[in-house]
């Protein structure tokens, strides 16, 4: 198979599909790697690199994809992308369809096969391929948090960790999955006191056993949220439905409950936000403000550390690739269950109910 790693376009996303480690060992089963010169750059790998695992180094992101049968990227394609992609192409990358009603009608127009990375789901539920990106963003959440606080950038001029005889700042955590339990970790090491919400017991449950004291959990409702918007100062979001959009936890009119300068970092933005005033923002021009409130709604935060991200998620992905390379992907996703979840899109048929339930569209889709 002609496997296709082009670089990526989206604003900032600086991170690369495949790293020379994957390149070659495609190579030694016999596939052939194509790679856009300067893909990996910004990760750390550059094309001297990948050359000598085995790729065929391409001048230009068009070549890529003409010559490929299966194209391996980190975020979903992008506008200019939209016409380079043709029918039967394997697409294997983040798609987030729920949250993007345009990119969903281009994929269904290509007649592609459309993996995504954030569905594929072990028979326990847990995600595999999204599970080291939210690590990566959990954690990335409170270093934005913090420095979005400073009064220069338009926070309220708070120390996340406080200074002895200074009392730290409070966050508050929606969510006690992967993005919760990192946040909450990072948070409580700066010494900030941190609270979690969620609705699953269990969870929390387990939150509590593995977290300091001054990390505390409650169960997730309005009532609970309402009070603790009032005196927190960084509000992280890590609500996440698989395939799904978020819901809407706080409400535009739940704003004017927090203090001025006060900080959220949705990370739940990839699939719609768990904010009503979430937009997505770019890593150029990252937070803005509503009611006072500085948000920080960027879409891929993880692509401002590309080295430890294209590591943590090739780490998992190559895999999957493999798999589908050897097999192709109708044998592949037969033979491996949770590979099959992951598809979302076969020749212009949305495969997946929950992007259906996104756009409210009936089965005539399907």
């Amino acid at each position: 198979m002609k496997i296709g790693i082009p670089k990526e376009i989206k604003n900032n996303e600086n991170r690369v599909g495949m790293t020379p480690a994957g390149v070659l060992e495609l190579s030694k089963l016999g596939h052939e790697v194509l790679v856009q010169s300067t893909a990996g750059d910004c990760s750390g790998f550059d094309d001297k690199d990948y050359h000598a695992a085995g790729a065929t180094i391409l001048p230009s992101i068009d070549r890529v994809y003409q010559q490929s049968d299966m194209i391996v990227k980190v975020k979903e394609p992008i506008e200019q992308e939209y016409d380079l992609i043709k029918e039967d192409q394997i697409v294997f990358t983040y798609f987030h369809f729920a949250s993007n009603q345009n990119l969903t009608e281009a994929m269904i127009n290509s007649k592609s096969i459309c993996i995504a990375y954030e569905t594929v789901e072990d028979d326990d539920g847990t995600l595999p391929l999204l599970t080291p990106m939210s690590e990566v963003a959990g954690r990335m959440a409170i270093q934005q948090g913090a420095k979005y606080l400073e009064k220069p950038v338009k926070g309220k001029g708070l120390l996340l960790g406080g200074v002895p005889g200074v009392p730290p700042g409070k966050v508050l955590v929606l969510g006690a999955g992967t993005v919760g339990i990192q946040a909450a970790k990072m948070a409580a090491g700066l010494g900030a006191q941190v609270t979690v919400l969620d609705v699953n017991m269990n969870k929390l449950r387990h939150v509590n056993d593995i977290m300091p004291s001054h990390v505390v959990t409650e169960f997730s409702n309005e009532y609970n949220i309402r009070k603790h918007l009032q005196t927190t100062d960084l509000v992280v979001g890590g609500i996440l439905i698989t395939g799904a959009k978020a819901p809407k936890l706080i409400t535009r009119d739940m704003l004017k409950l927090m203090q001025p300068g006060a900080v959220i970092v949705d990370v739940a933005v990839d699939q719609g936000g768990c904010v009503e005033t979430t937009r997505p923002t770019t890593h150029e021009d990252p937070a803005y403000i509503i009611d006072d409130v500085v948000h920080y709604c960027v879409a891929n935060m993880p692509g401002a550390v590309p080295y430890t991200s294209t590591l943590a998620l090739t780490n998992v992905t190559l895999p999957y690739v493999l798999k589908l390379a050897e097999n192709g992907w109708e044998k592949a996703c037969e033979n491996d269950r949770s590979l099959a979840k992951g598809l979302n899109i076969i020749n212009g048929k949305v495969v997946f109910e929950p992007i259906l339930e996104a756009f409210d569209w009936n089965k005539s889709f399907a």
